[in-house]
């Protein structure tokens, strides 16, 4: 009497990129309100007392806490969907970030309760980054895993589509806010695209609650294969992956400095219009909905290296060109050269990191490796508008050494990739059999990528 084989489990690599797609952008326009109120309102609301610079850069502080817990969320986040499954951790993701943000939104001013302010606001800060360390890597997975082989870098550069469109509607949210008179700015105006946060949480677990665990995670954990303790088998196996990837990821710098240091220069130093400055980020992370896919199948073809790279030095050596658009006020510059920067050249690697920087990782630890080594780099680029802050010169020409520490971030991100080994046309099945071959008690004294 025969028996019937089990039949595999089904990728549906639709459902997994249109579910991250929708979970990255409301995630992450939590997240990017809050870079966009500390440009524009948070050195009056919670630092009033501070000197004229010390305001912005204790508010530009601010943002840049919320990448500190990034890689302790990292750690646990990537345990957590590397041992029990990554749709567990996409539901848990959007919870914490959307509650924690709506609180923002209800916190009381320095001048309601003095420096107890501040502390409240951190606090919630810090929650915001410890659930975004596990939402782009958890999406990843969840795409990867479920994608073609010979398209996973188009079905996983959905997960940065969804960032790219958070950022757009977090910019737009703020248009009109900031269009408001000063006072009603200041006093209810900020608060309402964080009250809006509660549809952030009712969206965003309906759509992940129907999500179905990837086919290569339910083959592990059928045949006993998930490892008990990831962590141990990441940082013994894989710990320059973890490295390279934390490296590669220094290119973020390039967002935070464009989104947050930028904008805040333009809007304070410059006297830009706050409102033609944010249909700048707009205008750009609308741009990226187009470009990311399209460098997202071009690394497909060609590779993850070679359009990564371009991307990361391109995108860097162009804020010599942003910086004096916005100097000059000559908003057709400004945005022409956005668009050059950030809109095309910084796509080219934001489009296929996801990609990139998950096939380093088998499927044992795919999750955990990603999420740490990205939030490492994350947390680091988290800090550039506070750092830039600090080294900026004064007045309208200060921007040089922003610009230059831009460019070094790029570089390094670039030469760390240069490292990797191409994965483009490599199935995960070969990828975890290298890697399994890679930590065989034979390969421990060769190199391990």
């Amino acid at each position: 009497m025969s028996t019937a084989t089990p039949a595999a489990p089904k990728k549906t690599p639709v459902r997994a990129a249109l579910a991250s797609w929708v979970g990255s952008a409301l995630e992450y326009y939590d997240f990017f309100i809050y870079g966009t109120a500390a440009a524009l309102v948070f050195n009056k609301i919670f630092f009033p007392n501070a000197a004229p610079g010390v305001d912005v850069l204790l508010s530009m502080a601010t943002f840049g806490v919320g990448y500190v817990a990034r890689p302790i969320g990292a750690f646990f986040m990537g345990h957590w969907g590397d041992k029990f499954g990554r749709k567990n951790v996409l539901i848990g993701t959007v919870l914490l970030m959307g509650v924690s943000t709506f609180l923002v939104g209800c916190l009381p001013t320095y001048g309601q309760i003095g420096v107890w302010a501040p502390i409240l606001l951190v606090t919630l800060r810090l929650l915001q980054g410890f659930s975004a360390s596990g939402e782009q890597s958890g999406g990843t997975s969840m795409s990867l895993e479920h994608s073609p082989d010979n398209r996973r870098g188009y079905f996983t550069s959905f997960t940065l589509s969804g960032t790219q469109f958070g950022q757009v509607i977090a910019a737009a949210a703020f248009i009109p806010v900031s269009a408001l008179p000063g006072d009603q700015l200041l006093t209810w105006g900020w608060r309402v695209p964080f009250w809006l946060s509660a549809l952030v949480v009712i969206a965003g677990l309906v759509i992940r609650a129907r999500l179905t665990e990837t086919p290569v995670f339910k083959e592990e954990s059928a045949s006993n294969e998930v490892a008990p303790a990831p962590l141990k088998v990441l940082f013994r196996h894989h710990w320059k992956s973890v490295i390279r990837v934390a490296l590669c990821a220094l290119v973020s710098t390039v967002s935070t400095i464009y989104g947050v240091y930028a904008l805040a220069f333009a809007t304070t130093t410059v006297h830009l219009d706050k409102g033609t400055m944010l249909w700048v980020g707009v205008t750009t992370n609308l741009l990226s909905l187009v470009t990311i896919p399209l460098w997202a199948m071009l690394a497909d073809k060609i590779g993850r290296k070679p359009v990564f790279i371009l991307g990361a030095l391109g995108s860097g050596a162009a804020m010599f060109l942003y910086m004096p658009a916005i100097v000059s006020g000559n908003f057709a510059a400004i945005f022409g050269v956005a668009i050059l920067m950030s809109g095309i050249l910084y796509m080219a690697q934001n489009g296929i990191f996801p990609a990139f920087y998950s096939e380093m990782f088998p499927t044992k630890v795919r999750l955990s490796g990603m999420a740490i080594g990205t939030q490492v780099g994350f947390a680091l680029a988290g800090f550039a508008p506070t750092i830039t802050a600090a080294i900026a010169g004064t007045g309208v020409n200060g921007w040089v050494p922003v610009a230059w520490y831009t460019v070094i971030s790029t570089v390094l991100a670039a030469a760390a990739a240069l490292t990797a080994k191409e994965t483009a046309h490599k199935t995960l099945a070969q990828i975890d059999a290298e890697a399994e071959s890679a930590s065989s008690p034979r390969a421990e004294t060769a190199p391990i990528g």
